[in-house]
């Protein structure tokens, strides 16, 4: 094995409102180590962020996007301006947490919202996945009733589908892997003025 791959992988938070700072309390939760940045400078939120927990690292735009794994918790039309910030996302992987509600299917191209993401992050594997719920929801522990609550993934890549989840597992929460961008990925989409048949909807697996 080699060194890259013993070492433990590392992990980004784009954007800290209500999704951002939600997904920050999961990894406290579990004691795993994360980067969180926004375009501000991060002593506008450091205060927030040591409030969370020690494990969550206020730090740059710049910064955070040298982790092995992004999180892109920002505002559907920002995701262009988190794209310019590496010339190429080789060997990273993306988790599209964004929503394209309100977003015309033409300026999208026609394409599902976390293809046309994908688009931007050049070189990167995109997953979409963490976005289904509510802010108040997945702020909450995902151990619920005796079982776990349900996070929905879709991926072109398998590899990095599979990645995520095990991360998901880690986190606590139960991964269901839905399929391709384009397939079960349409589920978990916004198109235009409707959600996907699966947004929103707060399930729990029981093992």
């Amino acid at each position: 094995m080699s060194k890259s791959e013993n070492k433990a992988a590392s992990y980004a938070i784009i954007g800290f409102g209500n999704i951002g700072k939600a997904l920050a309390r999961a990894f406290a939760r579990n004691g795993i180590e994360v980067s969180v940045a926004t375009t501000r400078n991060p002593e506008s939120f450091a205060s927030d962020a040591a409030a969370i927990g020690p494990g969550i690292i206020p730090t740059t735009l710049a910064e955070a996007v040298k982790a092995d794994v992004i999180f892109l918790a920002v505002r559907f039309e920002s995701h262009p301006d988190v794209a310019k910030a590496l010339p190429t996302w080789q060997g990273k992987t993306i988790v599209d947490v964004t929503n394209a509600y309100g977003v015309p299917p033409a300026k999208l191209g026609g394409m599902p919202s976390a293809e046309f993401v994908a688009q931007a992050f050049t070189g990167g594997k995109l997953v979409k996945g963490f976005n289904h719920l509510i802010a108040a929801i997945l702020d909450q522990a995902p151990a619920v009733h005796g079982g776990r609550r349900v996070i929905f993934l879709a991926s072109d890549d398998d590899g990095a589908a599979a990645k995520i989840g095990a991360l998901a597992e880690d986190l606590g929460f139960a991964p269901i892997q839905l399929g391709g961008l384009s397939e079960g990925g349409l589920l978990v989409q916004a198109h235009g003025n409707s959600w996907g048949q699966l947004i929103f909807k707060d399930l729990v697996k029981f093992d």
